[in-house]
């Protein structure tokens, strides 16, 4: 830690942003550049910004020793967080000292103290901002304090802009703990309807297609059976059949993502990360399986999850990257270990994601363009039931833009 903030690299860095948000540019990438200018200013190993929504936290934003926690979720009614949302604004606090297993890895890492900050609007707390410092740092001082709670007073102002925040939902202010009853309940009853609003356009457009093929195949078939060559028939009775096959994963898709809890899946327990991926890759539809690619470390830690929804999160991010990437682009699938984690990366060369749509993706019917003429298909559930999923072995997911273009989807479980 500097003897003293480093004023001159704070004004400096807080000039180029201001020069961003005057140009235009917004959110996350605003976001992100004050954390870098943050941490060698404050002298401190890592920042972190945690956004609160209606259903809990989530790590928007992160950098240094603290990359790694990107996309983590942060539940609200957890002793810790409450802690924290409570109390004076800004506070310094010892990881080592809380019992949340987020702190309790960060303590493990050397990240021992922590200068949080509420950031406020109106009276609701939009998100939390975070100084981690390592076990050999001096304790941070009462303007280091201050320097963090100016910061997150600026985030806050830029969640007022509505600046492309919260990346979490549509809502102009994230409602949080300082929110009575009736609004919770109003902001629920908005979120039902939007979801059964959004389930009926998105099953009937999804199911309208193959329902359509399915039947015009059917109808040649039993108009014209004799007139028709084997050929015909043959190539027919696969159209249906393939058709159908979609009708059964969407299907499948819709049920899981009403269901509490992923089917089938007990307690998670270790298992080889390494041969698991190896499988799931060589069982990928065979399009998919031509463009991928495989590179995972020989000395590769065994994961704790569930061994068998590695295949159905693989091959949900790998649809994802294929789909909105050119014909026959590779797919880089990629596997590695810092520890305490074992993290999947699906790399593609697509058109890439937009910063503020990085958490919207994982919302359930979520599309990144609406309508009949969308130019990609789906039903908007594959990221959401991935993340279901992953969070359920006490893992996370997160989208990132891919350097050069395109899109990095990653995952994260625990390691043994």
């Amino acid at each position: 830690m500097p003897d003293r903030t480093d004023y001159s690299a704070l004004i400096a860095g807080h000039t180029v942003i201001i020069e961003m948000i005057n140009s235009g540019d917004a959110g996350l990438p605003v976001l992100n550049r004050l954390l870098r200018m943050a941490q060698p200013a404050l002298g401190a190993a890592g920042m972190a910004f945690v956004e609160f929504a209606p259903s809990g936290g989530r790590v928007i934003a992160a950098t240094g020793a603290a990359e790694w926690i990107v996309g983590r979720p942060v539940p609200a009614n957890d002793p810790a967080t409450t802690c924290l949302l409570s109390g004076p604004r800004v506070r310094c606090v010892r990881t080592d000292q809380l019992t949340n297993q987020l702190a309790v890895e960060l303590a493990g890492r050397g990240l021992l103290q922590m200068v949080v900050s509420r950031a406020e609007l109106g009276g609701h707390t939009v998100g939390s901002l975070h100084a981690l410092y390592s076990a050999d740092a001096e304790e941070p001082s009462t303007e280091e304090r201050g320097v963090v709670a100016y910061l997150g007073t600026c985030i806050a102002h830029m969640y007022g802009d509505h600046s492309h925040l919260p990346v979490q939902g549509d809502d102009p202010t994230v409602a949080t703990r300082a929110d009575g009853p009736d609004l919770r309940d109003a902001l629920d009853q908005q979120r039902h309807d939007r979801e059964r609003d959004l389930f009926v356009a998105v099953t009937s457009h999804e199911l309208r297609t193959p329902v359509t093929v399915i039947k015009g195949y059917a109808d040649t078939l039993n108009d014209h059976w004799d007139s028709l060559g084997e050929a015909d028939r043959r190539q027919a009775a696969r159209v249906i059949g393939q058709r159908a096959n979609e009708l059964a994963r969407l299907l499948d898709r819709l049920l899981s993502s009403a269901a509490e809890v992923w089917p089938g899946d007990g307690p998670p327990a270790p298992f080889d990360f390494a041969e698991t991926l190896r499988v799931a890759v060589a069982n990928l539809p065979a399009d998919l399986r031509r463009r991928a690619t495989l590179q995972v470390p020989a000395d590769l830690p065994r994961a704790v999850g569930h061994r068998q929804s590695l295949a159905t999160v693989l091959t949900e991010l790998v649809t994802n990257a294929g789909k909105y990437s050119p014909p026959g682009s590779p797919i880089e699938i990629s596997a590695a270990a810092d520890g305490r984690t074992v993290s999947l990366q699906v790399s593609d060369r697509g058109i890439g994601i937009r910063p503020e749509h990085v958490e919207r993706a994982f919302e359930r019917f979520w599309q990144g363009d609406s309508g009949d003429r969308r130019r990609y298909p789906g039903t908007g559930l594959g990221l959401y039931l991935v993340r279901r999923i992953v969070e359920q072995q006490n893992g996370w997911v997160f989208l990132r833009p891919r350097t050069g273009g395109g899109t990095v989807a990653e995952m994260r479980l625990p390691c043994r």
